[in-house]
């Protein structure tokens, strides 16, 4: 009989039974009905043939071999019992090889059938994994952007919420979280480890790989201030940054750090003693916001009265020259090569008083 193996992909070739020329049949067990079981059997011409015929699942052939010395000794004792190793066989009827072919026949369709739902069940949990991920209140870990470790705090409290529990679901949910270097050591973890370990390990390897124990996201929060744009995307920001290296701040310093950040312009027009929280800093900065805009006019404004101002300059002849008879050139002033030449000439020579002249020429030794 040919049917599947047990992984549902192979097939293979069984004897189910044995039969005597005076009609009684003996079922053999099912671990021993492979043919590759059956060294001697397969080396005959006749399973050649029932190899070639048996070309679909569930089909059986019956045959008669002759029982040459070799088969006997494997088959038969001493006395004529049918035997295979240290097994006597069972007789049967043939109401019950029918029933065994079925049954065995069911009994593939049934594994088949279970690892086509698991497979199904798989693919349908993976999605579900996926649509939960979407549910997760928490940003993507790119290694640079949070403190390792209470990102993976914070992944933990989502998966409490979320009701992910086993460690499997959790390391194949931290799969759709991960970004550049961290999704490489995502894939390096299955490789060494697989979703099959337990979450304390991916967790332990995870703040020791990506655990910033430098100077560099603190000293950047606490640096960030306002640039251009709008003013509550600022204040967002920097408090988003201050967060992510130390989630235990407290209210008071949050609103200090992000109103240092903040132009004096806009600073001074807040007044501290009124803030509580940060959301009533915000809403003065909102109230603000119009200041940014006046700040931006003045300075466009001021920028093009000066380079007015330059190009008028420019423009003007160098009267250092004109007085020097050198014809107009346009040139600052301040750098003209005859600047020093004219300053040269108007500059008063020093008057020497005679009388004292002629008393240091006597004071000195006439011989010298």
């Amino acid at each position: 009989m040919l049917r599947a193996e047990t992984d549902g992909k192979s097939s293979i070739i069984c004897l189910t039974s044995i039969g005597t020329p005076d009609g009684r049949i003996f079922g053999l067990p099912d671990d021993m009905q492979n043919a590759t079981l059956h060294t001697e059997l397969i080396k005959t011409e006749i399973f050649g043939k029932i190899k070639n015929t048996l070309k679909k699942r569930h089909q059986f052939r019956k045959i008669w071999i002759t029982l040459t010395e070799e088969l006997s000794n494997i088959y038969l004792d001493d006395e004529g019992n049918l035997q295979f190793g240290n097994y006597y066989l069972e007789e049967i009827t043939e109401k019950e090889v029918e029933k065994s072919t079925q049954s065995t026949s069911n009994e593939t369709i049934e594994k088949l059938l279970k690892k086509i739902l698991e497979d199904k069940q798989q693919k349908s949990e993976v999605k579900n994994l996926g649509k939960i991920a979407n549910d997760f209140m928490i940003d993507k870990f790119n290694g640079r952007n949070s403190n390792a470790c209470q990102w993976i705090n914070e992944f933990e409290k989502e998966c409490e919420r979320c009701m992910v529990e086993e460690d499997r679901k959790k390391i194949e949910v931290l799969k759709f979280f991960l970004e550049n270097a961290s999704a490489d050591w995502y894939t390096c973890m299955i490789l060494k480890y697989t979703v099959e370990s337990e979450w304390n390990d991916w967790k332990k390897n995870f703040i020791e790989t990506f655990g910033n124990k430098g100077w560099s996201p603190i000293k950047y929060a606490f640096s960030f201030k306002y640039q251009s744009g709008s003013l509550l995307d600022y204040a967002l920001k920097k408090e988003k940054l201050l967060l992510q290296i130390r989630k235990s701040m407290d209210t008071e310093t949050l609103i200090d750090l992000i109103a240092i950040g903040l132009p004096d312009y806009v600073s001074n027009n807040i007044d501290r003693d009124n803030l509580q929280e940060t959301q009533d800093l915000y809403n003065e900065i909102s109230k603000l916001e119009h200041l940014v805009k006046k700040n931006i006019s003045d300075n466009k404004g001021k920028v093009y009265s000066d380079n007015k101002f330059k190009k008028f300059e420019e423009k003007k002849p160098c009267r250092i020259c004109e007085n020097a008879n050198k014809g107009k050139r346009f040139h600052p002033e301040s750098i003209c090569w005859f600047k020093e030449k004219n300053d040269n000439k108007t500059k008063p020579l020093k008057s020497i008083n005679n009388s004292e002249l002629e008393v240091e020429l006597n004071q000195n030794d006439p011989k010298n």
